[in-house]
């Protein structure tokens, strides 16, 4: 198995990278930017969520994780095609 410190190093590491995302989506000019840095928030709590899965060894955390990385999946293409004015 993952050590602890393994986790908790990880653990912060997707902090940082929450904490950077949300200030580009702050200050981001564009809309895209915006997007991407949702995205890429969503996609870090994802993250954390398998992480606690692996910690507390809970099964079904891991079908949720499935299941919400389908959904964020569909809103990052839809947020592309947003992003690109409707044209493919």
């Amino acid at each position: 198995m993952i050590s602890e410190v393994t986790l908790e190093i990880a653990l912060l590491l997707l902090a940082l990278g929450m904490i950077l995302a949300a200030a580009r989506a702050f200050i981001g000019p564009r809309l895209t930017d915006r997007a991407v840095a949702a995205d890429l928030i969503f996609f870090a709590i994802i993250g954390f969520i398998a992480l606690i899965g692996l910690r507390t060894d809970i099964a079904a955390l891991f079908d949720i994780i499935l299941i919400a990385t389908l959904l964020g999946f569909m809103a990052a293409i839809s947020m592309a095609r947003l992003g690109s004015g409707g044209r493919r």
